[in-house]
């Protein structure tokens, strides 16, 4: 008995098999709309970032440098007295400073940063006014911490997807249809936007200058909420 015939029906079989599976792969789909939802809230800053810098200028490099260093350290160990402030250095360089002909190196001129950052404004405001006796201000900004970052953005998520049901519910009755599928949806965070700028301080510091009032003001933390329905029709 030959064994040809059955294994050309197992073949023959196995290739409709694999036909239809491709047909059923590349079936198009019809009634797809690509939708798009969007959610957002406001969330108060809650981190202080000020940077102070020391700039003098000498004929020595070299005694330049023991000076720079020596009004950096005081402010820095004046500034790890307060426990609720963080203390790095920033940027430090220095440069040479040219006559009027710019041909002779006259002396030497060196920047100094430090940095503070703290959740406490009033008390970096305090710990600021108090190192600006002996240092400049460099700029202060403010910013949202990573832990309330995402605790906002984890609370938008559920009104970004059910913002995108809403919408595709309405898309389906707008073209008349019974129903629809999800076909995908991508949750995107839209980042951080400025909504109020924060005020600016101005502290040309005499010798005892007051604690200026701090608005730190607020960010948007923007849910996308993309994805693409196919609605099915009666």
């Amino acid at each position: 008995m030959s064994h040809y015939p059955l294994r050309s029906a197992a073949l023959l079989a196995l290739v409709a098999s694999f036909t239809s599976l491709n047909a059923t792969a590349e079936e198009p789909r019809y009634n797809q709309v690509a939708l798009r939802a969007e959610v957002s809230s406001e969330v108060a800053h809650d981190r202080m970032h000020v940077t102070l810098y020391s700039e003098a200028q000498h004929s020595d490099p070299a005694q330049l440098a023991a000076q720079t260093t020596r009004t950096l350290n005081q402010a820095i160990q004046t500034a790890r007295q307060n426990k609720d402030v963080i203390v790095s250095q920033g940027s430090r360089n220095s440069y040479p400073v040219y006559d009027d002909k710019g041909q002779q190196i006259t002396g030497w001129r060196e920047r100094a940063e430090i940095r503070l950052e703290s959740g406490d404004f009033a008390s970096l405001s305090k710990l600021t006014a108090e190192l600006m006796k002996n240092l400049k201000m460099g700029g202060m900004h403010f910013s949202v911490s990573d832990p309330i970052r995402k605790q906002n953005e984890d609370a938008l998520l559920k009104d970004a997807v059910a913002a995108f049901q809403a919408r595709a519910q309405l898309a389906t009755e707008a073209l008349g249809g019974s129903g629809y599928k999800l076909v995908s949806l991508n949750l995107n965070g839209g980042g951080f936007q400025p909504v109020m700028r924060s005020s600016a301080m101005k502290m040309d510091m005499m010798e005892s200058a007051p604690v200026p009032e701090i608005e730190a003001g607020t960010r948007q933390v923007t849910i996308n909420a993309d994805g693409v329905i196919e609605v099915q029709m009666p």
